[in-house]
């Protein structure tokens, strides 16, 4: 599995809107200038998530985004499945596949199921709460710096 830069830039978005949640809206532009990330490609990203219910966005002058959950109940597995698909390895491990007929007898089929389980795991057990307490923790700062280095 590799992430494209959509899935990369998207849960650094959501990180920063995760640190500034209880703060009120943020404005894209800003976003796009601390995270040094085009401004039209995150509001492709942005329109995604707003879609599936993660974001939340308010028109005008006094407009911006924020998150459409709390960050404890946003997993960053929810994240990359919104921007990214499926982050199954192979088709035929697929919640929603049909077994092949090889599936009885199929060993690399054991590999293929271990590897979807330890990705969903690892992906599935980090919402953006705990994110934003491994950056207070890197940082060192109580959770008050930027988190333009620590995000890429």
């Amino acid at each position: 599995m590799k992430v494209s830069t959509k899935g990369r830039y998207g849960l650094r978005l959501m990180f920063d809107l995760a640190v500034h949640y209880n703060e009120g809206l943020l404005p894209l532009k800003e976003i796009a200038r601390q995270e040094d990330i085009s401004s039209k490609y995150l509001e492709q990203i942005v329109m995604q998530l707003s879609r599936a219910g993660l974001v939340r966005s308010v028109r005008g002058s006094q407009g911006g985004y924020t998150l459409g959950r709390e960050p404890e109940n946003i997993t960053v597995g929810t994240v990359l499945r919104v921007l990214e698909g499926s982050l199954d390895p192979v088709d035929c491990v697929a919640d929603d596949t049909i077994p092949c007929a090889r599936a009885d007898n199929c060993v690399t089929m054991e590999v293929w199921r271990s590897i979807k389980e330890a990705v969903d795991d690892v992906v599935d057990g980090i919402t953006l709460a705990d994110l934003i307490q491994r950056h207070q923790q890197k940082c060192d700062c109580g959770g008050m710096c930027s988190s333009k280095k620590e995000t890429r």
